[in-house]
């Protein structure tokens, strides 16, 4: 059974994506980066924003020796 967001209905599979998703109406924000005063709506934003601070990037390009921090900006870089 679909999940639906009050707010704008849209259907989510599982409870928690739609809890999740509410933070996005509310501007709720509660998961603070130790290193900076930036905060997140869920561990997964957290941990992203953490490579900034790391360096890390796990995300190599196929056709180069380019690494990115983030998914989508491997994806842009291809194009």
């Amino acid at each position: 059974k679909p999940h639906v967001c009050r707010a704008c209905g849209k259907a989510f599979k599982r409870t928690s994506h739609l809890e999740r998703h509410r933070f996005t109406h509310a501007g709720r924000k509660p998961l603070g980066c130790p290193l900076c005063p930036r905060r997140f709506r869920d561990s997964g934003e957290l941990a992203q924003h953490q490579r900034v601070h790391t360096g890390e990037r796990p995300f190599p390009c196929p056709q180069c020796p380019l690494r990115f921090g983030e998914r989508n900006t491997l994806q842009r870089h291809l194009r």
